[in-house]
């Protein structure tokens, strides 16, 4: 083989890669795709130098991030350009790492948990970018996804990637078929289990068990977010507000959710706007959720404010996971060259969550729920966190407008989805232009906002549902977090010690 025709096999088979998990994720929701995605990759490293296994990996990973988060280009061109490039780091070491064991015995255990951990760190490093996660390409695979309850999303990408290791060691190993056929079967067994867990879970969940219900109704403004801060607009962006709230509160509903920074002012600004909100909570005695932007002590914080059905302000919930180069400058003295790049609000993060409590119509009951601002949901901690402090349903207020009409919001609609699971609580969503809806604790979407012509983002409207508040029973990963992640890293720890030993 020419030269030339290895460079181009090589570079086929890394778009290939790339584009075979891009198409994994949502909107195109290909998630048979992420089982097979990797198989190509795995070719071009095999028998490559250290420095061309870390570039071809790399290449792989830009190719990827440019298709994934391609809609940040509406927000910066260049700080789209450096974040992918950055996050195509990740790609790189783990083909970096992998190279060393790829032709040996050792790499069944090893790859998946090399790529989880490098997905955690992803995940927590420099504020952390939990985006796009393997497992989250399963988010529709219902059957599948039950066993985060136990492992998280980690135990979902680590499957995936297990499957892609195991499915190119049978087609290219040398080994009789016999053998194949034996060095496959724990896998196999595995995915069987996981598929039997998921199925009898489901099956033994049924919506209602040991939880009581409430009805809860998002209203999706649809403010464009050229208007969102426009003083011109505020007076037709409330009316918005209040008129889909009305029409949804004569449906009956006990707590009634709008997105983040609805109220279209600082608060403690213009407390107009917020002293007409509180009016008409009070005239349909229905408590009402609603983020804000919120000025105290000279600074400015993301807020989600709780109005109660006598039109009090029962609790604030200020964000505590800002999103950098977005709503702040991390060490803002070295970094802030960048401000004209991106554009940088000037936000403060809160201290401490907030279980939010009201009473439901019949003043029976009590109902204790948490709120995530925007991609708060994002990070698994913060959702336990709030259920471990008595929270028996999560609300995610969120604004996606920025990104237009991509697969933006339906990529966050994903991970929002395992934050049910994982706690085995409802999560309530209410988004500016869209994805709003409901999903089970089985991680099943059941209901979104949505017009005639079955649209559901970019468009306005409210929907009332049923859900039930999640009483006392914790899950594994609600009490224990992240432990699968200790597990990974012993497998890896476990994997270079025998490597070594045997070499020796």
């Amino acid at each position: 083989m020419s030269l030339r025709r290895y460079v181009l096999k090589n570079y086929s088979f890394c778009v290939l890669s790339a584009v075979l998990l891009i198409l994994s994720f949502p909107k195109y929701n290909l998630e048979f795709l992420a089982w097979f995605g990797f198989i190509p990759l795995f070719f071009v490293l095999q028998g490559k130098s250290k420095g061309k296994a870390f570039l071809l990996s790399y290449i792989t990973g830009v190719i990827f991030w440019s298709g994934t988060i391609y809609w940040l280009i509406h927000v910066t061109l260049p700080g789209t350009i450096i974040f992918v490039l950055y996050l195509a780091l990740y790609f790189g070491f783990f083909g970096l790492l992998i190279s060393y064991l790829l032709s040996t015995t050792y790499c069944l255990l090893f790859i998946p948990s090399a790529w989880v951990l490098f997905e955690y760190i992803r995940s927590h490093l420099f504020t952390g970018f939990p985006w796009a996660l393997l497992g989250y390409s399963q988010y529709l695979n219902l059957s599948l996804i039950q066993i985060a309850d136990i492992t998280g999303v980690w135990g979902v990408s680590f499957l995936v990637m297990m499957i892609n290791f195991a499915s190119y060691e049978f087609i290219t190993s040398p080994l009789a078929q016999v053998k194949k056929i034996k060095q496959i079967i724990p896998v196999i067994v595995c995915l069987i289990a996981v598929f039997i867990y998921g199925s009898n879970k489901i099956s033994r969940l049924p919506d209602s068990a040991g939880r009581k219900p409430i009805n809860v109704c998002v209203v999706q403004g649809n403010i464009p977010q050229e208007l969102k801060w426009s003083a011109l607009s505020c007076e037709y962006i409330i009316e918005r507000y209040l008129s889909l709230s009305s029409l949804a509160n004569k449906q009956g509903t006990d707590l009634i959710i709008w997105p983040e920074a609805a109220l279209p002012v600082v608060l403690e600004e213009e407390p107009g706007y917020f002293n007409a909100v509180v009016k008409f909570t009070k005239g349909i005695s229905t408590p009402l959720l609603l983020g804000a932007v919120t000025y105290r002590d000279d600074r400015y914080y993301n807020s989600a404010l709780l109005i109660s059905r006598e039109g009090n302000l029962l609790a604030r919930y200020d964000k505590i996971h800002l999103v950098p180069f977005g709503e702040y400058i991390p060490l803002r003295k070295i970094l802030g060259f960048l401000e004209p790049i991106v554009p940088i609000g000037d936000m403060v993060a809160g201290k401490e969550s907030t279980v939010f409590e009201i009473t439901d119509s019949s003043g029976k009951s009590t109902v204790r729920f948490g709120t995530l601002i925007c991609f708060e949901d994002l990070f698994p901690e913060l959702s336990r966190r709030s259920v471990n402090s008595g929270a028996g349903l999560l609300v995610n207020i969120t604004n996606d407008a920025w990104f237009g009409r991509t697969s933006s919001p339906y990529q966050h609609l994903s991970a929002s989805v395992f934050r049910a699971v994982e706690n085995r609580v409802f999560l309530v969503r209410a988004a500016n232009t869209g994805v709003s809806g409901f999903i089970s604790p089985d991680g099943k979407v059941t209901s979104l906002v949505k017009d005639q012509q079955g649209e559901n983002i970019f468009i306005p409207g409210d929907l009332t549902c049923q859900v039930y508040v999640h009483q006392k029973t914790k899950t594994i990963y609600t009490r224990y977090g992240d432990l699968f992640i200790f597990v990974c890293f012993l497998s890896i720890l476990w994997t270079i010690v025998t490597f070594f030993k045997k070499q020796k």
